[in-house]
């Protein structure tokens, strides 16, 4: 039997072979699903008539191909092959996935807000940043006084914002800004770049919102914006988050429906995460996927509205609905 270093892993995982099952073949070690595919390829080579070993291999290729093509109910439709193509190229995998460049304006999405308050204060003339390097604390009050609105007292409660820090989501995006080519630093100043500048003449600040969504998902380091461990697999599988909310979000749904989806489709997560005194690793996932999928990913970019559920602070429960925003941007042709 040949598999591929690069092809998708039979069992099921969505890595890559290689990355995954090889070299643990002969073994206790391989995945319950690997050992049952090795089982049942041993099984069709002991019962078949081959007259050659060409047409053993065919046979077993054939087979292979099947098992990559065929939908899994952890996957919830979606087979190896197509998980793969979700997890390595989420943006390249049309008709597949579809990402649509022409978005119906105006478009409702915090980040996008977040941006507009920033260009519009970049202007023509530029932002001249603090000494380190931030954006000017009385810029980044009166964004959030805007942004926020009747929260802003709320928010500011136990601290005024004194710095770019202190508005944290204007802090982010103002980094994924600059990841997307959109904000630089020119003679000083904070300025719009060319590309920019060109695309907001052209289709207003709509426009950006792809350039920033790809510097978000792809450039962007989710675990900065918030306390909990590295976890990379969260962000590399956000095209199966976002196709989750695009097949059951049309209902609010509790936080813990997606979050339990996600551990069930990939279980070996766990075994990377290290616990705590006060948290398992598996309430570590949850709350990380919580917090960097669906509220500072999907919620951050206007994809997906989150409703609290609980007055309890610690934690906080939400009910979890799509917004239109994303079958307008992406589609998904499973």
């Amino acid at each position: 039997m040949t598999i591929g270093r690069n092809d998708p892993c039979p069992c099921g995982s969505g890595k890559k072979y290689k990355k995954c099952c090889l070299g643990k073949l002969g073994g206790k070690t391989g995945p319950d699903d690997m050992q049952d595919i090795i089982a049942e390829v041993r099984n069709k080579l002991e019962s078949g008539h081959f007259t050659s070993i060409d047409e053993a291999q065919a046979a077993l290729d054939g087979y292979m191909r099947r098992k990559n093509t065929a939908p899994l109910d952890q996957f919830h439709g979606l087979s190896p092959e197509q998980m793969y193509r979700f997890l390595h190229f989420p943006l390249e995998s049309s008709p597949l996935i579809q990402v649509k460049e022409d978005i119906p304006q105006p478009i409702a999405a915090p980040a996008l807000t977040l941006f507009s308050l920033l260009a519009d204060a970049i202007g023509e003339k530029g932002l001249k940043p603090t000494a380190k390097g931030n954006l000017p604390q009385r810029f980044c009050q009166e964004a959030a006084l805007s942004f926020w609105g009747e929260d802003y007292e709320r928010r500011t409660r136990y601290g005024s914002i004194r710095s770019e820090m202190d508005f944290f989501d204007m802090h982010c995006l103002r980094l994924a800004a600059g990841l997307a080519g959109l904000v630089r630093k020119f003679k000083g100043k904070f300025i719009l770049s060319a590309k920019c500048r060109k695309k907001i003449a052209s289709h207003g600040v709509a426009a950006v919102y792809p350039d920033l969504f790809t510097a978000y998902v792809h450039k962007f380091n989710w675990a900065y914006r918030d306390g909990y461990q590295e976890i990379p697999f969260l962000q590399q599988a956000f095209m199966f988050s976002l196709f989750l909310l695009s097949k059951y979000g049309d209902t609010a749904r509790p936080q813990s429906f997606y979050e339990d989806i996600f551990i069930k489709a990939f279980p070996d997560l766990i075994h990377e995460i290290g616990e705590t005194p006060y948290q398992t690793a598996q309430d570590t996932l949850r709350r990380a996927y919580f917090y960097r999928t669906l509220q500072g990913f999907a919620q951050f970019f206007g994809l997906a509205e989150l409703v609290a559920t609980s007055d309890n602070p610690f934690p906080k429960s939400y009910s979890v609905k799509k917004l239109p925003l994303l079958d307008q941007f992406i589609s998904f042709n499973t």
